[in-house]
């Protein structure tokens, strides 16, 4: 039973591998994207490698024309800047292995003493954190020149001349054959934090009417959390897009005139956002279930929450809008032309007015407080637990009118 169960685990883990596979290469095949990104580079990478052989190999009948390639290869980096800084550390790396190893035959006489000798050094200057991920050339170039037996003064010129000429090489291929430049991840990780906001307040206005239970407030909550998650790819996706700007030539020529990010505050605003939609989720799921740890809101009380929430997410998706994405590109943001009132405050391009739908959002607020007075005459569980839910949504409302995105100026 365990064989048989083993191998639909690899059978279904294989079949799941192969179409992710597949989806991958339609989608490069398709239209722009990151795999066709991926895909360009990978080609990119092999280019390199056989112009850098043609030359050194071919031409050139270096003696050890492995290193042209070999360098070539590694240094179509995802930016021109990367290929730069490893193409220096590589040289660097290379020389110092290629040297000591040629010390280290000199001083021995034999190869495997000199390993034993060379590989620890290379190994230490390897784990230097300056040289990052590049670290490992050190040994593997010491290893090349002890088992190559390529350790006199002509050899050593060589590596260091076929070391030069991949970096070379690599560096120009990527410099000027498509420079990679990632503006369009950062715009993509930009869009997906409003968008998903609307998607999250509109889904917990339609589960509030409906009559909401604990499982779908404890997703909400998921939802919410991964918020963290998704402004952390924004950070990192900023800091691709100033890095591949860095030392490549045509980056003014291909983003000239397009749009810019908004200033890095808009996430610090959204960040602020992700922390009252978490809190704001977390007392709903508190409140909810056969056991609640809160006491729910009274039902009255619950019937105005979806008249705050959907204008909210309205807000959030003229803010999509505003940067350059359609309000409709979400999952189910589509589908909100066909709710009754689902295109109030619609512009003619499809997106939300952004003023009117925060006023709509206070007008709902104002009743949501004033349901708290009746819940203070009441008990004081209940009260709390309105009180909890007015002053999230209320906090909710200012940090979203604070993260309307400021203009912005084209790429330049």
């Amino acid at each position: 039973m365990s064989g048989r169960t083993g191998r639909g685990t690899l059978w279904s883990w294989t079949t799941w591998e192969a179409a992710a596979v597949g989806r991958s290469v339609r989608r490069a095949l398709t239209g722009p994207g990151p795999e066709r990104d991926m895909a360009v580079q990978s080609l990119k990478a092999a280019g390199a490698a056989i112009l850098a052989w043609a030359v050194a190999g071919w031409w050139w009948q270096a003696p050890l024309a492995l290193m042209a390639p070999w360098t070539a290869v590694a240094l179509v980096q995802s930016t021109v800047y990367r290929s730069v800084r490893a193409g220096l550390q590589q040289v660097v790396l290379i020389f110092a292995g290629t040297v000591l190893a040629a010390g280290a035959v000199q001083l021995t006489g034999d190869t495997m003493a000199a390993m034993a000798i060379v590989l620890p050094l290379t190994a230490l200057l390897g784990n230097y954190s300056r040289f990052g991920d590049q670290g490992v050339y050190a040994s593997t170039t010491a290893l090349f020149v002890l088992v190559y037996g390529s350790y006199s003064g002509f050899d050593i010129v060589h590596r260091l001349l076929e070391t030069l000429l991949g970096a070379a090489i690599g560096i120009g291929v990527n410099a000027l054959v498509l420079p990679p430049v990632h503006l369009r991840h950062a715009r993509e990780s930009l869009h997906r934090v409003p968008r998903d906001g609307a998607e999250l307040l509109r889904a917990m206005a339609e589960g509030i009417e409906r009559g909401h239970g604990q499982r779908d407030a404890q997703e909400w909550h998921s939802r919410a959390r991964r918020f963290a998650s998704y402004l952390g790819d924004l950070r990192n996706a900023r800091t691709w897009a100033r890095e591949s700007h860095r030392f490549n030539p045509a980056g003014r020529i291909r983003r000239r005139g397009e749009p810019g990010l908004p200033p890095a505050e808009w996430d610090a605003a959204w960040e602020r956002v992700a922390d009252h939609l978490t809190a704001l989720t977390a007392l709903l799921a508190g409140a909810a279930g056969d056991e609640p740890r809160l006491r729910p809101p009274p039902d009255s009380v619950l019937r105005d929450v979806p008249a705050l929430l959907r204008p909210l997410a309205d807000v959030c998706e003229a803010d999509c809008a505003a940067l350059g994405a359609r309000a409709g590109t979400g999952a189910g943001a589509g589908r909100d032309a066909d709710r009754p009132g689902g295109d109030r405050g619609a512009q003619q391009d499809g997106g939300p007015d952004r003023d009117e739908a925060m006023a709509r959002a206070w007008e709902a607020h104002a009743r949501l407080k004033a349901r708290l007075a009746d819940a203070e005459a009441g008990d004081h569980e209940t009260a709390t637990s309105v009180g909890g839910l007015a002053a999230e949504t209320q906090q909710l409302l200012y940090v979203l009118q604070d993260a309307r995105p400021a203009p912005t100026t084209p790429e330049s």
